[in-house]
């Protein structure tokens, strides 16, 4: 690719297609006048490339999980980086930072660190200690090195902070602000006029998110259907449970599917769940995604007593909480919400809530972070 202006290098060890927080970064980048080469992998199950304004690869690698995959990952974003011209380097958390960070160094180009989580706290860490150890040794040796650190909200911006002794910027992962959006109708989409719809997506629907114990909840539910939408490593395990409690009635699982498709379902929903367990440190000062794509589409939310959701979903008045993940608990929370008057109100106070959390506004603060990193 032969051009003119700066060009930023942006690298995610995800497969591109339904990471909205990493494509959003693209765009910021081309508003600041960069021409953007985003860097991911491709999996079998990938989904098509949409026709974005900025060049996409996708690596295929051998191994697609454990200790091979992540070597030959950044090896090979290694040597991309290496014999890519870029005047910008973009980094999307922890399993990429080594290789941009050595290139930085190497070819003197400014570096952008965004961290998505506290990935060092990630429950499939913390029975790996090891692999942990690995990890805490990259960042705590990369980090405190860095002039530019982003992270999605404030609590973990104020953890990293305090660790490594270098600011880190809070960039949240808003929505776009839709005001002309028309979503398909339930019957367009197969989904029952006559039943409430619930709601859970989410690319990430992992161990200790609550996705077990809500399948549980939906045999004691009536009158209402459960969509799960996304990916994750307990997705097989969701269908099992599906299957074994025969709720194919009350639970509909539909693998991942770009942005654009899913709020069609988003917007036809009824309620948005977020259930995350406060099992570890990287949950419990979470900021899901689906949070703010709920109020966008001005969906009424059940979540978990976490302090930075708790932030956003009291303070606005756009939901409730469950006290604990029993599935009765679960199932009690669904049932007295879904049919009680307050769900009105908490779909009409998303209305003030979606134009105060857009994006237009929350980019700015990226805009200008990027155009101090040149």
């Amino acid at each position: 690719m032969f051009t003119t202006k700066k060009i930023a290098i942006v690298s995610v060890i995800n497969d591109l297609v339904t990471d909205n927080r990493v494509n959003k970064t693209c765009f910021a980048l081309k508003e600041s006048g960069y021409d953007v080469v985003l860097i991911g992998r491709k999996l079998p199950s990938s989904l098509e490339l949409p026709s974005w304004p900025f060049r996409a690869i996708r690596m295929n690698l051998l191994f697609k999980t454990g200790p091979l995959f992540y070597l030959f990952f950044n090896l090979r974003l290694f040597l991309k980086l290496l014999f890519k011209r870029a005047d910008l380097l973009y980094s999307n958390d922890l399993d990429t930072l080594l290789p941009n960070y050595l290139i930085s160094q190497l070819k003197k180009i400014p570096l952008i660190y965004d961290s998505h989580e506290l990935f060092c706290e990630v429950p499939e860490l913390q029975d790996a200690p090891f692999k942990r150890t690995i990890w805490l040794k990259i960042e705590g040796s990369i980090v405190p090195k860095l002039k530019t650190c982003i992270t999605v909200n404030d609590s973990i911006a104020k953890v990293f902070s305090q660790k490594y002794g270098v600011p880190f910027h809070s960039i949240r992962n808003i929505s776009e602000y839709q005001s002309s959006f028309i979503p398909k109708s339930r019957q367009d989409l197969n989904l029952p006029i006559d039943k409430k719809i619930l709601l859970l997506q989410g690319a990430g629907i992992n161990v200790d998110r609550g996705a077990e114990e809500l399948i549980d909840a939906m045999a004691l539910v009536e009158n209402a259907l459960l969509l799960i939408i996304g990916s994750g490593d307990v997705w097989k395990l969701l269908e099992e449970k599906i299957k074994t409690k025969s709720l194919s009635g009350k639970v509909r699982l539909i693998s991942k599917i770009p942005k654009t498709e899913l709020m069609h379902y988003t917007y036809n929903s009824d309620l948005g769940l977020s259930i995350d367990k406060n099992t570890n440190l990287n949950y419990h000062y979470s900021l899901p995604n689906k949070i703010f794509d709920y109020i966008n589409a001005g969906v009424p939310i059940l979540a978990s007593h976490l302090p930075e959701i708790e932030n956003i979903v009291a303070f606005y008045g756009v939901g409730e909480f469950i006290t604990d993940h029993q599935p009765k608990t679960i199932a009690s929370a669904i049932t007295n919400l879904i049919a009680s008057s307050r769900l009105t109100d908490y779909k009409n106070n998303t209305q003030k809530a979606k134009i105060e959390l857009n994006w237009s506004t929350e980019k700015i603060k990226l805009l200008d972070l990027i155009n101090q990193a040149r």
